[in-house]
């Protein structure tokens, strides 16, 4: 099997740190690793597949090097400046920030739901946000079959999905120290407030979801709405999705077995031993968990379920590298 030179792109950072976690879990075909951080951690020593490695400080000049693949996770700015010096000079970019979403040149991929969109790649391809990630991944089928005509999204999100300043405001907001980087205290909280406010009282994580599913699924027009809440758990983001189809379906069982039968979920719904997605069974794992899915009697073709996945596994890192696996499956590469 040919192998590949692949950067890591914000290696010390914690969705980085799990990129490089997974590609040695899935034996990502690797010749070459080159991890790249700022200024601030150049230098330093990582261990991967039991050898050191150093850090090196990103600059364009640092894809003059033979790299086939770069995996970037390091922030928007970043990814605007150093994904198109990358992508000149040959490499494929995989990119976890919001910078390239919504560009129509750019594929937002989830390799479950839309593998094709791969095919037009200009070199630069974007990681949807975590929390559309995981929602496509049971709406897609869904959509194939039934036809979606609406979305409502409810969402209690990780602290992790912040990163490590979100992660330390709740693990010291729980030992009674005051929340520095939320604008109020996350432990024994809820905050229906994720990334900044727009003029339409939506916030651009909500306004994310609307129209990166509408990207992804390929329907501009969707009707969709959400509300993002950040929750006291420290990994595995959790949705409420309600449906409403153009189609009839004749039962929820019908439903779960497409669901069932759809690579990347795992159904869990036995409400009677009660069975269903949480957090703290997610995580760690790649999958989409799915239950409580039960028939929304307040339309005439609805349906209500219950989605969780871990945010910094198959909503960050392990959705990135299967990007990278299916550009290398599909000679796109």
């Amino acid at each position: 099997m040919k192998k590949y030179n692949v950067a890591v792109v914000g290696a010390t950072g914690m969705v980085g740190q799990k990129i490089l976690e997974v590609l040695e879990e899935l034996d990502f075909p690797i010749e070459k690793l080159y991890p790249m951080a700022s200024s601030r951690s150049a230098g330093k020593t990582i261990t991967w597949k039991g050898k050191d490695y150093m850090i090196e400080e990103l600059k364009a000049e640092s894809f003059d090097q033979d790299i086939d693949i770069a995996l970037f996770s390091a922030g928007g700015g970043t990814s605007q400046t150093f994904a198109p010096e990358a992508a000149k000079r040959g490499v494929v970019v995989v990119d976890n920030s919001s910078a390239w979403r919504m560009d129509p040149n750019v594929p937002l991929v989830v390799p479950e739901v839309n593998p094709e969109a791969l095919s037009k790649h200009e070199n630069i391809i974007s990681n949807p946000n975590c929390s559309t990630i995981q929602a496509v991944v049971p709406l897609k089928p869904l959509d194939d079959i039934y036809k979606i005509k609406r979305i409502v999204f409810s969402t209690y999100q990780a602290v992790s999905g912040s990163g490590v300043q979100g992660y330390e405001d709740l693990e010291k907001g729980i030992q009674g120290e005051a929340n520095r980087f939320y604008a109020h205290p996350i432990a024994f909280n809820c905050l229906p407030h994720i990334d900044d406010f727009l003029d339409n009282g939506y916030t651009k994580e909500e306004m994310k979801m609307v129209n990166e599913t509408r990207k992804i699924l390929s329907r501009p027009d969707l009707k969709i709405t959400a509300t993002t809440v950040r929750v006291p758990v420290y990994y595995g983001h959790s949705e409420s999705i309600n449906v409403e189809f153009e189609k009839p379906f004749s039962s929820v069982a019908e439903i779960q077995d497409v669901l069932n039968h759809t690579s990347g979920i795992v159904l869990q719904d036995d409400p009677a031993q009660n069975l269903y997605p949480m957090a703290i069974t997610a995580e760690g794992r790649n999958e989409v968990f799915v239950g409580r899915v039960r028939r929304d009697e307040s339309v005439e073709n609805g349906i209500n379920f219950w989605c969780v996945a871990d945010n910094i596994r198959k909503g960050a890192a392990v959705n990135t590298v299967q990007i990278a696996l299916s550009l290398i499956e599909n000679n796109l590469i």
